[in-house]
């Protein structure tokens, strides 16, 4: 195998496949990348099992001098192309399975390699559903649920995005939903053409952070095949395959007070409350974060008491002429969602100091947030 490739083009494939190999593998070529030299082009992929990503290079970009196939570790190979200098074009070529050498300007670099024939192979066809969206799309849907995917690996059903299609006020759409139990968020778009028939998955927490990723700086439409099992996006020269995860997502709207069960109204400076609930939070106790809110007519107090360093206590106006309540939140969970509004006023729709309270941004009605208070 023999082929040159321009530097920054080689890098940024690089990029995309890399991150999806784990630091740390029992399984020495997990931690490669598969290096195939075709007529067309040269082909990028990595895999951790249940994420692959295959990238290609085609066209000017690259000059295939002799067609074969390597393996070598995905790291190393990163690290020594982003470390060469710019504006170059980087030279890898292999007699044998065994050591790759790869060379730019005057460097030179000699890889060992693992046979190709061991790389893992990914089921990739055939899938049942397929649709197209819009990158910027894709980016609302991600960044308003990501935050409250679960951590926890015991309810492993939980780490992900939960993403299906309803049909409400006889409109159909396609909805995203994420939480940890603690918190839920809820985001709705108009159904994409041709998504018909997504019933429900649970797309994986390193799936969401990898896609992700590649879309940051897209602008273009992105497509999405999905079957029972499986799940691709397509992006340009890019193909992210993942396994769904397994398992049944809660029914979460019964978490979701109906309506006029929350009737106390609050609207309030989205910016003031979160610079109130910032500063307030500084001395509240590292593990439980709590805050506590006194709402009364035309005013909330956000206090935070920590035995061992002190307290702390802010004023902010709001809009409320309801009957004052008292409150407590994990201030984390308050900050997170206060990051998701691009409305300038957040609407808070409470109950009591125990039941579920709703959230909305005020210029995105198809956004909903739920946070479970807690006893402070």
């Amino acid at each position: 195998m023999k082929f040159s490739v321009n530097k920054s083009v080689f890098l940024v494939a690089l990029q995309h496949v890399h991150s999806v190999v784990e630091r740390r593998n029992t399984i020495p070529i997990l931690s490669n990348v598969l290096l195939e030299a075709k007529e067309e082009g040269i082909f990028l992929t990595a895999t951790d099992m249940d994420i692959q990503v295959l990238e290609s290079i085609e066209g000017s970009e690259v000059e295939i001098m002799q067609m074969g196939t390597v393996t070598t570790s995905a790291q190393m190979l990163y690290d020594i192309v982003r470390k060469l200098p710019e504006n170059i074009k980087v030279e890898l070529y292999s007699e044998n399975s065994e050591r790759l050498a790869v060379k730019a300007s005057s460097s030179s670099f000699a890889l060992n390699c693992l046979p190709a024939e061991d790389f893992p192979s990914f089921p990739g066809e055939d899938f049942k559903n397929t649709f197209e969206i819009e990158s910027k799309d894709l980016i609302r849907l991600i960044d308003k649920t990501s935050f409250a995917m679960s951590m926890e690996e015991t309810r492993y059903y939980l780490n992900g995005i939960y993403m299906h299609t309803i049909e409400e006020k006889e409109k159909r759409l396609l909805r995203t939903v994420a939480t940890d139990g603690h918190r839920l968020s809820r985001v709705d778009m108009s159904l994409p053409e041709g998504a018909n028939s997504v019933s429900g998955v649970i797309i994986p927490r390193k799936t969401i952070m990898e896609v992700r990723k590649l879309i940051e700086d897209n602008k273009d439409k992105l497509q999405i095949s999905l079957d029972e099992t499986r799940i691709r996006f397509t992006l340009g020269k890019v193909i992210l395959t993942s396994k769904l995860l397994d398992g049944t997502f809660p029914d979460y709207s019964r978490v979701i007070p109906e309506d006029g069960g929350n009737e106390k109204i609050v609207n309030v400076s989205n910016e003031s409350l979160f610079q109130a609930v910032d500063r307030v939070s500084t001395v509240s106790t590292d593990k439980s974060r709590a805050i506590k809110m006194n709402v009364q007519k035309d005013t909330i107090s956000i206090t935070a008491n920590n035995p061992d360093q002190g307290s702390a206590s802010e004023n902010i106006g709001i809009e409320y002429k309801g009957e004052s309540v008292e409150i407590g939140f994990n201030s984390k969970y308050v900050l997170d969602v206060s990051r998701q509004l691009k409305g300038k006023n957040m609407l808070i729709k409470l109950s009591d100091s125990v039941s579920p309270t709703l959230i909305f941004d005020e210029e995105d009605e198809s956004a909903l947030f739920v946070l479970m208070p807690m006893r402070v």
